[in-house]
């Protein structure tokens, strides 16, 4: 059996700001990082993982990463899937490590880069892509991935057993849907901050040309200049597109519901990150002030605990989990089967770099194994930097295509690895 016999780390970082991709209220000038990490084994396969950032403190992560590696390093594969659940609560109860957690922070960023590379590696060994890896497996096998330690209080073992087993009915049917039609998508590359007007109407009518027909757009620098991105996303779109806004934490909770206010009458969908993200009362609040638009929130939603008190406080119409933010795949799941429990639509996170490649898997994951359901769910997309990964995430008519490659779809191409590298890359010379 494969055994694990290092960890390297690379801090890679695209350039992001010269062309203000990314920009939002709150992040002006984001360069699209990764902390990377590679596992070499013994084996035929290397297992790869990134965890994302946006420029600066991208080398902590890769520290923290480097850290936890003890954990993996000399270990057989098998030893660390035979029995997920426990593998992911190692990484997360480190004696000394957890001090600086715990489930928040560069650790459990870093967390996430570790699991999900061996994640990667698994599927890789099976000759699979991540969701079928995960969809092929018995509810018991699914529920032996996630540590519900701190859930019990809304779905425990038993519960989400009994969840699963009722979506073993029509998964292969759901699966030939998907592999047909792909799973819904939204398009956030349209709308950043520091687009000019003329880039967002060219950017909308060029997404239109190619099926999109749900968008996103960013708000937060003041009531007038949104108004204005609204009205011209709208001219572009027609009133038949699914728009969104996207304020990145920058308000406090009256602001963000009088601020809402003032958009709603250009048909939202929903307000995304309104407040501070650890801020559950503070959602609920906001979501109860500005119906009939959504509260969409998690992208900085640190663990499953925070999607826990945000689904049992009603304070989410939509959840937005992050493939990095939470600890890996397997936190993921045990979020996937909250939200589920509540009937609140996943709707993940994307955009940056790799996290396309990772969430395709999760929404196929969520549709096949747990919610059984596309009703009002759409999953982000941002159309830069997927040149960069062995096995880009695809895009067809506003849908990603089923990922086939074995693995998570995360390994990236040695001379993008070599470009990126951080300071001595050809993209920083």
């Amino acid at each position: 059996m494969t055994t694990i016999l290092s960890v390297s780390t690379h801090d890679l970082r695209a350039r992001t700001s010269a062309f203000l991709h990314g920009s939002d209220a709150n992040h002006p000038d984001p360069d699209y990082s990764a902390a990377y990490v590679v596992l070499h084994t013994d084996g035929a396969h290397e297992g790869h993982g990134m965890t994302f950032t946006i420029g600066k403190g991208n080398e902590l992560c890769c520290a923290a990463i480097e850290a936890l590696s003890e954990l993996v390093v000399g270990r057989r594969l098998s030893d660390l899937t035979d029995h997920m659940g426990a593998f992911w609560r190692s990484i997360t109860n480190h004696s000394q490590l957890r001090w600086l957690g715990p489930d928040k922070g560069v650790i459990h960023l870093a967390t996430a880069a570790l699991v999900n590379a061996v994640w990667d590696l698994w599927a890789k060994e099976e000759g699979k892509p991540v969701w079928q890896l995960v969809a092929d497996m018995s509810p018991a096998q699914f529920v032996d991935c996630i540590d519900f330690r701190y859930l019990r209080d809304e779905v425990d073992e038993v519960r989400a057993l009994e969840m699963l087993q009722r979506r073993q009915a029509g998964k292969p049917e759901r699966l030939a849907e998907l592999r047909r039609d792909g799973y819904p998508a939204y398009i956030t590359s349209a709308g950043w901050l520091g687009y000019p007007e003329n880039e967002v109407r060219a950017r909308c009518q060029a997404a239109l040309g190619l099926g999109w027909r749900s968008f996103k757009t960013k708000v937060g620098i003041d009531v007038t200049s949104d108004q204005r991105r609204c009205e011209v996303m709208r001219e572009e779109l027609g009133d038949g597109i699914q728009l969104m806004a996207d304020a990145n934490q920058v308000w406090d909770v009256q602001q963000a519901i009088d601020w809402t206010n003032e958009l709603s009458a250009f048909g939202l969908r929903w307000i995304e990150e309104p407040t501070h993200p650890d801020d559950v009362l503070g959602h609920a609040t906001i979501r109860r002030g500005v119906q009939p638009v959504g509260v969409a929130t998690g992208e900085h939603a640190a663990n499953r605990l925070m999607f826990k008190q945000l689904l049992q406080a009603e304070a989410i119409d939509y959840a937005q989990i992050d493939a990095c933010r939470l600890g890996g795949l397997n936190e993921v799941l045990a979020v996937l089967l909250l939200a589920a429990a509540r009937g609140v639509p996943v709707c993940p996170h994307a955009g940056g770099i790799g996290l396309c490649e990772y969430v395709q898997h999760i929404s196929i994951i969520d549709y096949l194994c747990v919610s059984g359901s596309l009703a009002d769910r759409t999953t982000e997309y941002a159309d830069h930097l997927h040149e960069h990964f062995l096995h880009p995430a695809q895009v067809r008519d506003g849908a990603y295509v089923v990922p086939e490659a074995p693995g998570y779809s995360i390994e990236m191409h040695p001379a993008s690895i070599a470009a990126l590298r951080f300071p001595d890359g050809a993209e920083w010379r």
